[in-house]
């Protein structure tokens, strides 16, 4: 993919969010813009930066450490991605906001890590709203019990809520989905619980962004259609 290809892609999908966000009657300021760059190389992803963007999202640990020192100091990483206990303590000095806490054991060493390393990490709580069983996060249900025993740590900072919504051919098919998030913030809000600032609703991808955003959501995760189909590579 060509850097004029990954401008163009950025122009429509930016554009896209500015009248989804207008259509929804909406700031398109609220709305942030997150590329996911999971398994592209440091070239596409330093195209996508000369093109304005500093949110970039990414899947894995490894490809946050490997890519960190070659990239712009400013890039704001968001790990999206679950994320297993053993590796957080190499990215928590790393990264703008964890997208993908889903245990009340990850956040504890999220917190340990982040008091370690003398910073404070920004985290949105993983709501699996579909059920599906081959996806990671808490349920519906569960959620808001999580919040509150995550809120006393130290080290950490709730910011909101994140799904990821079921693979649809047809984008209104997850209006529902998102709308449940939305509802799930407020609930949650309402609560008034310290350390907790729900502003963050991390929901949305190529395929269902606008849908999102019409429904509530402060950060879409775009990949596909900014840099194309996903690579896969072998893990070394």
């Amino acid at each position: 993919m060509t850097s004029s290809m990954i401008k163009e892609n950025l122009e429509k999908v930016r554009n896209n969010i500015i009248q989804a966000a207008k259509d929804a009657g909406r700031d398109p300021e609220t709305v942030t813009l997150i590329a996911v760059s999971k398994t592209k190389p440091v070239e596409l992803l330093q195209e996508a930066y000369d093109a304005g963007v500093r949110d970039f999202g990414e899947n894995k640990v490894q490809e946050i450490t490997e890519k960190y020192p070659l990239l712009p100091k400013d890039i704001r990483w968001h790990m999206i991605g679950h994320l297993q206990t053993n590796k957080v303590k190499y990215i928590v000095d790393k990264v703008t906001m964890i997208h993908s806490v889903d245990s009340y054991k990850l956040a504890q060493e999220i917190s340990r890590q982040a008091v370690k390393h003398d910073t404070c990490v920004d985290i949105l709580i993983e709501v699996n709203v579909a059920g599906e069983e081959s996806k990671f996060g808490v349920s519906t249900d569960d959620a808001p019990d999580l919040v509150e025993q995550i809120s006393i740590l130290p080290g950490i900072r709730i910011r909101g809520l994140m799904t990821v919504a079921p693979p649809v051919s047809d984008p209104c098919e997850n209006r529902a989905v998102f709308c449940a998030l939305s509802q799930l913030l407020v609930d949650i809000e309402a609560k008034n619980i310290d350390n907790v600032n729900m502003d963050c609703l991390s929901m949305g991808m190529s395929g269902d962004y606008t849908v999102a955003i019409a429904e509530g959501a402060t950060l879409v995760r775009v990949g596909t259609s900014i840099f194309g189909e996903r690579e896969y590579r072998v893990d070394r």
